[in-house]
């Protein structure tokens, strides 16, 4: 037998309630956490319709693209260490011998398309399986195969697929706020150009975010080190709650990280504000690494997928004649909301013009799970802009690299709580922003300012 999974009860009467349809077939994803020892599937989610457009019950009409897509605004929804390991497909008994390959092709293809947003490599204990699961509608067998993504060439894999009740129910949860204050350098051309040198900057930040040292609860653990050192898996004793500051190595000096070039100053992306991160780690014998290593992520993941949802409505906008991407823009608050019958919560994010209905119907569409307006807490970022004037461009030379403000977060003064008291959130200034020339405002605004 291959890898084992671990799977929330839950997860079993969803499959259920979808088994009672009319559809030839169903796909979704499986969503949870991976450990060197088997993996946690602790949520699915199925397909949601793509409009009206009619099918024809084979498995042909199984969008891959769609498919990917759905796989991509789902990865954005969840918070450190939680993570879509596979797909799974219900279907009628005379598909089901085709179902493994065009399972397989789901498996390669989410895989490859959620590989492209991320601002980390993996290490030797990213595990590389992903689990592609068939369910016949009729007799309920489950047939679940693995597929090592990293080997085009991977032939399926026996798998076994155990359920069990409360399995994230005692998982510690890891929270931390990151102060950003990020000078990147921008092209002068297209909004796609634009867009590939920010995020190549913010793979610069990415580096200096992996490199960094982070205390849990004040404290300098040992990566090998057990998280709750002590404590058993006993859902009587509550979720375990931990908070990390993350203390960023200094910024190199500037004769490694930029070019100094006697010209006017280039237009640059000002990333400023506070950023709110969690993370969850399963809760057998979970180590400080492993902690660390899932915040990390979440603090990378949620800029980046801020940054990407901007640049998508600015693309709609300019494609549709709404104006450009210069002058102040908020980029959208991250908000909280706990899953049913879970221990964990799955995060989305919301622009200035829109609601925490429309939150909830969104969480709906993507997560098929019911979350009501009251349950979703968003006040754990602010939206603040306030106007702000570029300092005039130096005479001589300027950067081209990152420039960040290294003052190390300060110590929190009492322990974490479920909702942390309201902060700035990350927001977006695009324009000419000469280092050390557009001050932190006092409130911690969150800008991105471009302009000439």
């Amino acid at each position: 037998m291959g890898r084992g999974y671990v799977v929330e009860a839950v997860v079993e009467k969803y499959f259920s309630s979808l088994e009672s349809g009319s559809a030839a077939f169903t796909t979704g994803l499986l969503i949870g956490q991976s450990s060197l020892q088997r993996d946690y599937v602790v949520l699915s989610t199925k397909t949601p319709q793509r409009g009206t457009e009619s099918s024809s019950g084979t498995l042909d009409d199984v969008d891959i693209e769609w498919v990917t897509e759905h796989a991509k605004q789902v990865s954005r929804m969840l918070p450190g260490g939680l993570s879509v390991l596979g797909v799974f497909m219900i279907v009628l008994p005379e598909l089901s011998k085709e179902a493994m390959n065009t399972l397989r092709k789901l498996v390669f293809a989410v895989d490859k398309y959620l590989a492209k947003g991320k601002l980390w490599d993996d290490t030797y204990e990213d595990v590389t399986e992903r689990v592609a699961l068939q369910i016949c509608s009729k007799t309920r067998k489950v047939v679940c195969k693995t597929f090592d993504v990293k080997d085009p060439k991977s032939s399926a894999k026996p798998a076994d697929w155990k359920y069990q009740s409360g399995v994230s129910s005692s998982w510690p949860v890891v929270t931390c706020s990151v102060r950003l204050d990020l000078h990147l350098p921008v092209s002068d051309k297209s909004s796609e150009a634009k867009h590939k040198s920010i995020k190549d900057g913010l793979q610069r930040w990415a580096k200096r975010i992996i490199g960094s040292t982070c205390l849990i609860n004040g404290k300098v653990m040992a990566p090998e080190t057990e998280l709750v050192a002590g404590q058993k898996r006993n859902p009587k004793l509550g979720q375990q709650k931990l908070q990390v500051q993350v203390l960023l190595p200094p910024v190199e000096s500037p004769s490694e990280t930029s070019v100094c070039v006697a010209t006017q100053p280039s237009p640059s992306v000002v990333i400023r504000g506070q950023v709110s991160c969690r993370a969850y780690v399963h809760s057998n014998k979970p180590k400080a690494g492993q902690a660390i290593e899932a915040i990390k992520r979440d603090i990378m993941n949620t800029v980046s997928c801020r940054v990407d949802m901007l640049f998508d409505d600015l693309f709609v906008d300019q494609a549709e004649g709404r104006g450009s991407a210069e002058g102040q823009q908020c980029l959208p608050l991250r908000v909280f909301a706990p899953v049913p019958e879970a221990g964990f919560c799955v995060c989305d994010y919301m622009f200035p013009d829109e609601s925490l209905a429309e939150v909830a119907e969104h969480l709906q569409e993507m997560l098929d799970c019911s979350v009501t307006e009251e349950s979703i807490c968003s006040g754990l970022e602010v939206s603040h802009v306030e106007p702000s004037t570029p300092a005039p461009a130096p005479t001589h030379t300027h950067h081209t690299g990152v420039h960040q403000e290294d003052t190390p977060p300060q110590p929190q003064a009492e322990a974490p709580k479920d909702v942390p008291e309201k902060q700035t959130s990350l927001g977006y200034m695009v324009g000419v922003a000469v280092t050390g020339g557009v001050a932190l405002l006092a409130a911690v605004t969150s800008l991105l300012y471009l302009g000439e």
